[in-house]
């Protein structure tokens, strides 16, 4: 390819594949897959591999023995382990992203890695990194790996033996026994096992073309529920995803077009959708006017919160123990958690956006002998369980299938049930995008008149149309204007761009950069006090406040921005 290249003269081409190397972040890489260092290829998962084993055996005196794990760039990065004597837990079959974690924290290892490009286009490949804790490396062990890969690009001689790593005593499969562990892990999630077993309740599941399928039929039969129906032409995992434009369930409608057929067919009313690496969940509901629902991240954070507590609740009777529980979202999705342990009396806390931050912070309360029920964030990610501190949407998938089946013997649906909820502790409406811009310098100066708001430095709006702002933060510099010092909380970094306004109508918008996309996202929401359920006049309420930060903040012509495509 290289070579091609070179011989075509196609400098600009070359430049693309060889000017910068794939930085790896907390997220470890995401790339595409091609020539160079600056894309996914067998040479740069080696060089990545070596720096990482390298921090490693820095980091842990017992590394030998305990080991570590994720099929070409996974069998590559086993051999890089193996050739330094360090055992290997290697999946004989594709495994979802969600094994990994729970696999690290079953056996006990110093790490996992898992290769795997999500539910981004075809064309990438990804790296995830888990540390001995179970959840995904936040700071400072990114750049400690970074810096470890700068120093080991050289491939050690027996970095490329794939070969001789797979027969070597020093690897391990996992496959067999972390199938049955896990499933037995999340049983203590099953709460209804009768009303599952006589449950009349339909439900087709699709995966993708990803690794879903088998995951989520064994999921459902460790709670008893009868099997869903499987959408034929994308149960089997197929890397080319023929059937769908992005291999997305977030995109809604168009990923479940087929999922949506199947169900008329065989009078289905409910769809749970699986990205390719089943660590998001989709949901999907037929409503009575025949129109099918695709619930929102933040709705469906909503329904498995609530279910979660109800279920905790049977189980705890005393009465002080909810002290000792907690819920957790990131700071970018709904605060309806926030609204349900006001009044339930459990504790809610918030974190950065992305499940590395939920995941470590799960793990400080559970060794403080707290209680994680559940942690969500808006892009369909929901952990339901403790056994895995990351993203899990095949347990997601069989605790939804429960909570259906149960809502029906009540005569409730998913919908019903999620008004009750808003009814009860507070209506909460988002709405969520972005724009697209490929230009840095536009970025910076739309985020600094921001922050020098009325030409006067570090002074921000007060006001956003007719909307009144009561609190800004800012966690690209550090500043939070509802802090007695001013300084924020959570932590900050000056990479990216982030600031949240609170308006004093119960408004809360955050404006954020994408760390693997040219978009500036927005993410709004209107919380209501309980008793005000005035639905159409706070979803107008929301609209406009929309519309006043879009044409006052985004300044969208000024800025030459593209809008969300349709």
């Amino acid at each position: 390819m290289v070579q091609e290249l070179v011989k075509e003269g196609a400098v600009e081409a070359l430049k693309k594949c060889f000017s910068s190397r794939m930085e790896f972040g907390t997220a470890g890489l995401r790339a595409a897959m091609g020539p160079g260092t600056s894309c996914m290829n067998d040479l740069t998962i080696i060089q990545t591999t070596q720096g990482f084993c390298h921090y490693l055996e820095e980091s842990f005196d017992n590394f030998k023995e305990r080991g570590g794990g994720d099929w070409r760039f996974a069998s590559l990065a086993a051999a890089v382990f193996i050739s330094r004597g360090v055992p290997v837990h290697l999946f004989s079959d594709i495994t979802p992203t969600p094994f990994v974690p729970f696999t690290v924290l079953h056996l006990g290892l110093c790490a996992g890695i898992m290769v795997t490009a999500s539910h981004n286009p075809k064309q990438d490949n990804g790296y995830k990194v888990y540390w001995e804790n179970g959840a995904q490396i936040v700071s400072p062990h990114d750049k400690g790996i970074s810096q470890s890969i700068e120093e080991n690009l050289e491939p050690w001689p027996e970095s490329w033996s794939t070969e001789e790593a797979l027969k070597s005593p020093l690897l391990k499969d996992p496959y067999q026994d972390i199938h049955t562990q896990y499933f037995k892990a999340i049983q203590k999630h099953c709460h209804h096992r009768d009303i599952n077993k006589s449950s009349k309740v339909k439900i087709v599941h699709t995966s993708v073309h990803g690794v879903g399928h088998t995951f989520v039929q064994s999921a459902f039969k460790a709670f008893d529920l009868h099997p869903p129906y499987a959408v034929e032409e994308q149960k089997d995992p197929d890397p080319e995803f023929p059937t769908v434009k992005y291999p997305n369930p977030e995109e809604g409608e168009g990923v479940l077009t087929l999922s949506f057929a199947l169900a008329e067919r065989e009078g289905a009313t409910v769809v749970l959708a699986n990205d390719p690496d089943a660590d998001r969940l989709a949901v999907a509901e037929k409503q009575e006017s025949g129109q099918w629902r695709v619930f929102s991240g933040n709705e469906l954070g909503a329904l498995l919160g609530w279910w979660m507590f109800r279920c905790w609740e049977k189980l705890n009777s005393d009465a002080a123990a909810v002290k000792n529980v907690y819920m957790l979202s990131s700071t970018v999705s709904s605060k309806i958690l926030r609204g349900i342990a006001l009044k339930e009396g459990f504790h809610f806390e918030e974190t950065l956006t992305g499940f590395k931050w939920m995941g470590n912070r799960a793990r400080d309360l559970l060794d403080q002998g707290k209680t994680v029920l559940f942690a969500f964030e808006e892009a369909i990610g929901y952990m339901c369980s403790s056994s895995v501190l990351d993203k899990d949407g095949v347990s997601a998938a069989a605790i939804a299938g429960e909570m259906i089946s149960y809502l029906a013997t009540k005569s409730s649906s998913l919908s019903q049930q999620l008004t009750a909820i808003y009814e009860e502790y507070g209506y909460h409406i988002s709405k969520n995008s972005y724009f697209i811009c490929h230009d840095q310098d536009v970025i910076h100066s739309l985020f600094d008149r921001l922050r020098n708001y009325s030409g006067q430095k570090d002074s921000y709006p007060t006001e956003c149309g007719r909307f009144s702002i009561s609190a800004v933060r800012d966690l690209t510099t550090g500043y939070d204007s509802n802090q007695p010092s001013n300084k924020a909380v959570l932590p900050t970094s000056r990479s990216s761009q982030m600031i949240t306004f609170t308006f004093s109508n119960g408004g809360v918008a955050t404006m954020r950069t994408s760390g693997t996309e040219p978009k500036i996202k927005y993410y709004t929401e209107l919380c209501a006090a309980p008793g005000n359920s005035n639905v159409t006049h706070l979803k107008k309420e929301l609209d406009d406040l929309v519309d006043a930060i879009v044409d006052n903040f985004f300044e969208p012509e000024k800025n030459k921005l593209q809008p969300k495509p349709e």
